[in-house]
């Protein structure tokens, strides 16, 4: 159990998509990490997925939903994993589920927050385009 009650979970058994960790420079006054800050994080780790399986340039066209389960710390270390749900004829829907990794001297581990997105293949002109097939 975390210094908040929650109890350890683990990592999914698969490499991130994204880990990085928090910053001062990403906390409001109190330490606590910006939710602007996650939100940019999770665009970025759920576009990667997207833009490879569109074979180039996506850009987000919906946050379908966004659930902030617990706060991140500064310190934490953060790691994003995406899962494509959903592709259709120019769009690709993607899963993000975020842990926090914290405290070294007695390390937890927190879910803190689960995301769907859904990105648009572009072409160069940004207008939309079809998603290729999977070879």
């Amino acid at each position: 159990m975390n210094e908040t009650g929650h109890i350890s979970v683990a990592l999914p058994n698969r490499e991130p998509t994204l880990r990085v960790v928090a910053m001062p420079s990403d906390a409001n006054y109190v330490g606590d990490i910006f939710g602007g800050w996650l939100m940019g994080q999770v665009d970025v780790a759920g576009s990667i997925p997207a833009l490879h399986r569109a074979r180039g340039r996506v850009a987000t066209v919906a946050v379908n939903s966004f659930v902030f389960k617990q706060p991140v710390f500064v310190g934490d270390v953060v790691s994003f994993y995406d899962e494509i749900v959903k592709v259709g004829h120019t769009s690709i829907t993607v899963d993000v589920a975020v842990y926090s990794q914290r405290d070294p001297a007695m390390p937890t581990c927190v879910k803190v927050t689960e995301a769907t997105l859904t990105y648009v293949a572009v072409s160069e002109d940004r207008k939309p385009r079809e998603v290729p097939p999977v070879d």
